[in-house]
């Protein structure tokens, strides 16, 4: 299947560079819905916020596949009395993989102003403790670049409790095919859904089922997937990241199969396709568990729906800190979902 590498890496990386913590997506799902729309795909948004665009099938029946433009991130929890702010998390994740990252603090009027995580005692020249206490929401701070030294010169720039504060991806991609960046999970699974899209649309292929593409905006707190999907879905494939580790099996070349993660396993007949198809497709694939991992799918199916659910994603090693994939990751996820839609007749 001939995938355009370069497509694939710039839409990433042009997602990558568009801030969406959880609960303030709008401007990724509108790069989304732009590109599927250049598609020639036609596309609606649910009250939620969240995406939906379709390639007709020969059938009614429908296969949907989710990925989720949201990611973590932190919002304003307090203004300190010595002008710096206190957080509060968006997602899960240690603030030991955010500790020194730049920042971009977004106010309600939409002014941005630059910034750095840091500990409170982070110089080794003044703090014995630097290296021996634990970094936690109390003493984690946001140091602003701006001259404030009280609440109320921080309160004059417009910036208040409930602000949310981007956490800069620090995107990098490698001749060699490498991807480093935070936010990998999910905006590299969104890469593969657009590269599905492209394969049907360009080929000019019309699959037997109808291929849904649900873009979600509220994986990251569990409930990404929980309303309103297409009614006749019946095979429901999350394209998510898949965790690597010294346990896992999972690598940044491969697709990842999952069968069953923290929700429990995922549906046989649905993985026994996908195998088939890799195998078939002589893809780089792994057979992976994830304990500590939810996706939409489990989601969806703790919402009620009754269709059968599967999990594939690209290997993306230090999940939820910064993250690395590779782009054959990708391809091979793509290629997989390519392939088990033209499988289902």
């Amino acid at each position: 299947m001939s995938i355009d590498k370069n497509y694939i890496t710039k839409f990433l990386k042009d997602l990558l560079l568009i801030p969406s913590p959880t609960g303030d997506t709008e401007k990724a799902i509108k790069f989304v819905e732009s590109e599927f729309k250049n598609l020639g795909l036609q596309t609606y948004k649910t009250t939620k916020g969240a995406l939906i665009a379709s390639i007709e099938g020969k059938k009614k029946e429908a296969i949907t596949f989710s990925g989720h433009v949201d990611t973590l991130g932190l919002m304003v929890k307090e203004i300190k009395t010595n002008g710096r702010l206190k957080v509060t998390k968006i997602g899960g994740y240690s603030l030991s993989t955010i500790e020194g990252n730049y920042v971009t603090i977004n106010t309600s009027e939409n002014r941005n102003y630059s910034g750095t995580v840091i500990f409170e005692h982070q110089s080794v020249h003044v703090y014995n403790d630097v290296n021996s206490l634990e970094r936690t929401l109390d003493n984690i701070e946001i140091r602003i670049d701006e001259v404030v030294k009280s609440k109320e010169d921080v309160e004059k720039l417009g910036i208040q409790v409930g602000d949310f504060i981007y956490l800069n991806p620090n995107v990098e991609i490698l001749e060699n095919g490498y991807i480093k960046s935070r936010h990998l999970d999910d905006k590299a699974g969104v890469a593969a859904i657009i590269g599905i899209a492209k394969y049907f649309v360009e080929n000019n292929i019309k699959p037997e089922y109808t291929v849904n593409f649900f873009i979600s905006n509220y994986e990251e707190v569990g409930h990404g997937s929980s309303s309103a999907l297409p009614t006749s879905t019946e095979y429901f494939i999350a394209i998510d990241m898949a965790a690597i580790g010294n346990t896992q099996t999972s690598e940044e070349t491969a697709t990842t199969i999952c069968v069953k993660d923290g929700s429990g396993p995922y549906d046989l007949e649905t993985r026994r396709i996908l195998e088939k198809v890799a195998k078939e497709k002589s893809l780089d694939y792994k057979i992976d568990i994830f304990i500590n991992y939810g996706s939409d799918a489990s989601a969806a199916l703790r919402a009620g729906y009754d269709f059968k659910v599967g999990l594939i994603g690209p290997g993306v090693d230090a999940s939820h800190a910064f993250e690395r994939t590779h782009i054959n990751g990708i391809l091979n996820t793509m290629n997989l979902g390519i392939g088990f839609v033209e499988s289902i007749k």
